[in-house]
């Protein structure tokens, strides 16, 4: 067996890699009502920034992590989809329904260090609709 030069073996890595990242793109991503409403009420540059991150989450699914993602801590299958621009900084809720398919449920402007409780229960309300079939509707 002869040596592999280190330029055949990046090349090697570098195929390797982008087989496994085009093998998980493919995610599909379905906006809920009220995280339509909201994106559509944010300002043209932070609508760019979570339009880009919702295009992160359609891109690498599972793979998504921080500072993009993060599991929310109490509620089983919610994630947020965090969203920063200076000073200003939205979440968007999003659970994995199906096999390829995310649903974002709503969105709202952090303001404070914790997750809105109030917006925490929403999410989970639409996302709990979804699941059982009335569509998340609220």
């Amino acid at each position: 067996m002869r040596p592999v030069h280190w330029q055949e073996r990046g090349h090697a890595i570098d195929t390797a890699i982008s087989r496994m990242v085009y093998s998980y793109m493919g995610y599909k991503v379905k906006l809920l009502p009220p995280a339509v409403l909201f994106l559509d009420g944010l300002h043209d540059r932070l609508k760019a920034k979570a339009a880009r991150s919702i295009r992160l989450l359609q891109e690498f699914g599972p793979s998504l992590r921080e500072p993009h993602s993060k599991k929310v801590t109490d509620w089983p299958g919610l994630f947020e989809l965090r969203v920063m621009l200076g000073h200003d900084a939205c979440r968007f809720f999003y659970f994995w329904h199906q096999e390829h398919l995310y649903v974002v449920t709503s969105g709202y402007i952090k303001k404070g260090m914790k997750l809105n409780r109030r917006e925490l229960e929403r999410a989970g309300l639409l996302m709990r609709q979804h699941t059982e079939g009335t569509g998340g509707t609220i």
